[in-house]
């Protein structure tokens, strides 16, 4: 795979990720506990033998360069690599990146590099499993200039997405950007008999989006950006591929999500904690990789734990009541406090017991008897023993000096504080 670049897009500034994004970039957010959003296009780029892989970075980028610089390190004899490209003053120009498009135009000369054939495209933002190896087979034997992994989606929904239309044999002949009416959608419905005929069931979908992950050929991707001053490549790049090029469609069948918004990201996390979750992380053949820190085992002291992720190095106390719950690292739950369809994201570091009995705020963590309900817990935080916070149908989206209101859910924003007794 030594011919294959993979580009994955660090995404723009996450305002509707915020306040998670206050201090950090969009694919460095953690998830599932202990992971990170980036470590899932890092993984199934290694897991498909995918080893030569840039990221693109520009906002808020500190944190995610730190956790890429202590995990993703390779050894002199694989050749592979994932470095790093921030945004930076050339000889060429001295702007920021202004899209998707821009930022890999500006970085053309490591395309350009001897012996490389084709070039994925990835965001660094979205939760989901798939063999990179399956899209390029499609991509060679159709002979395309560029693919598209696609996701079949009903009509309700493809107003979210950009939609395409596909002749017989798959190739790409139409493509609108978020079709609202009824008018747009009949441009670009796709039978749903095709979808059966490849292998995957409609279940009444009948549009097929675009999941924003592309594989070009090199010399087409270089022509592309070279001889345009596009920025987008949904928008722009990609539609002028399909009016110039051979475009080539790759059907995808499995769980995709953009962790774009809080609700989102809210409701990804609860659902890997659940029962049946929508990506298994334990696939010894695949797995998601990410920073190896060496934590103790997390201690549990009689506590109730129902469909819920307890990650490495907490510490739960007797009586505490853990369900449908993502527990980060490093977390403390207090004696009978109840965390319960939230996200908490854990701790960045230990407190030592003298700084514990010297500081006026209360301890990392949930304290005592504290009730945490639809809420997401930020790094660092500090919840006070009898908080009460519990998500409800009024709440309106809001900012105050304490917690920030999202989609309808309580956030904590990074080293919060929320002192004892306070409620929402």
């Amino acid at each position: 795979m030594h011919n294959v670049m993979c580009f994955i897009l660090g995404g723009g500034a996450g305002t509707r990720l915020y306040p998670l994004t206050k201090y950090r970039s969009k694919p460095a957010v953690p998830l599932a506990g202990k992971y990170r959003l980036i470590d899932i296009p890092i993984s199934n780029c290694l897991n498909s033998a995918m080893n030569r892989i840039y990221l693109l970075t520009q906002f808020n980028s500190v944190s995610l360069h730190r956790h890429i610089r202590q995990t993703y390190r390779f050894d002199s004899f694989s050749g592979g690599f994932v470095e790093i490209l921030a945004a930076q003053q050339t000889l060429e120009g001295a702007d920021w990146y202004q899209g998707t498009a821009d930022a890999v135009r500006k970085n053309l000369r490591y395309i350009e590099q001897p012996g490389v054939e084709y070039v994925f495209i990835l965001s660094g933002d979205q939760l989901y499993r798939m063999d990179l190896n399956s899209m390029l087979d499609t991509h060679l034997q159709n002979k395309a200039d560029v693919t598209i992994a696609t996701v079949p989606v009903r009509s309700e929904a493809a107003g979210a997405f950009g939609i395409m239309r596909l002749d017989d044999a798959g190739r790409v002949v139409g493509f609108l950007e978020k079709p609202q009416t009824e008018q747009e959608l009949e441009l670009v419905r796709t039978d749903p008999a095709w979808l059966d005929a490849h292998g995957i069931e409609s279940r009444g979908r009948d549009c097929l989006a675009s999941m924003g992950i592309y594989c070009f050929n090199r010399d087409t991707l270089v022509e592309l950006l070279a001889k345009s001053d596009y920025q987008d490549f949904g928008k722009e790049v990609f539609p002028m591929a399909i009016r110039t090029r051979r475009a080539q469609a790759h059907p995808f069948d499995g769980y995709w999500e953009d962790i774009g918004t809080i609700k989102a990201f809210y409701e990804a996390n609860l659902e890997l904690a659940g029962s049946d979750p929508p990506v298994e992380f334990r696939l010894p053949a695949s797995p998601i990789f990410t920073r190896a820190r060496y934590l103790p085992p997390t201690r549990v002291a009689g506590a109730t734990i129902r469909n819920s992720l307890i990650s490495d190095g907490c510490m739960i106390e007797e009586g505490a009541v853990i369900e449908n719950s993502v527990i980060g690292l490093r977390c403390r739950v207090g004696s009978g406090a109840v965390v319960r369809n939230t996200v908490v994201m854990g701790m960045d570091m230990y407190e030592r017991p003298q700084e514990m009995t010297a500081a006026e705020l209360p301890a990392m963590g949930i304290g005592d008897g504290s009730i945490i309900e639809g809420a997401i817990i930020d790094k660092n935080c500090r919840i006070g023993r009898n908080v009460r916070v519990q998500k409800s149908s009024d709440l309106d989206d809001r900012e105050d000096d304490r917690v920030i209101i999202r989609d309808g859910i309580v956030v904590v924003p990074k080293d919060g504080v929320l002192p004892d007794g306070w409620s929402l």
